[in-house]
């Protein structure tokens, strides 16, 4: 019987762990990336139907290519995880994950410049309960990524006509 308290102490440790280990995760992402997290983040929580804070969990995929110019075009698929607290929670430290409702799994591409996201072309989002997430949909999002129109070549510095 005095294993139960000891099981339940050690429980509740890991799950405290947990939320820790994920908030240090987001703040060891790159800048570039964490702008993608919260844009997810900001879409999520405008959602009604969503009571729960999210945090970052985990990444599952990255892609990070450097173009010229300052330009750098981005997909980002990470797993966003609900906890305890409410939606809106401003201070998440204490915020414990919840294990009883399955993670979110994003996909995200987009186009910065100077490491600030670009609006055009439009970034794209794809956020799914991951029990949804099949492998039809992971090609999908990564087409869809590698149809927009993030042509290098099309629009640059030495396609500009002067007024002299």
């Amino acid at each position: 019987m005095a294993a139960f308290p000891l099981l339940l102490l050690l429980s509740a440790g890991t799950l405290y762990t947990t939320s820790a280990d994920a908030q240090e995760a987001y703040t060891k992402l790159p800048e570039t990336l964490k702008k993608g997290v919260d844009l997810a983040l900001e879409k999520l929580n405008a959602h009604t139907g969503i009571q729960n804070h999210f945090l970052f969990f985990r990444t599952v995929t990255q892609s990070n290519v450097e173009a010229e110019f300052n330009v750098a075009y981005i997909y980002h698929n990470f797993y966003l995880k609900a906890t305890r607290c409410q939606k809106g929670t401003e201070d998440a430290a204490g915020c414990q994950f919840r294990n009883d409702v399955p993670m979110i799994d994003c996909a995200i591409c987009y186009k910065t410049y100077q490491g600030e996201i670009e609006q055009e072309p439009k970034p794209y989002l794809n956020c799914l309960h991951k029990p949804a997430i099949t492998a039809e949909v992971k090609e999908s999002r990564v087409q869809h990524c590698n149809g927009l129109a993030y042509s290098n070549g099309a629009t640059n510095l030495l396609a500009s006509t002067g007024t002299n």
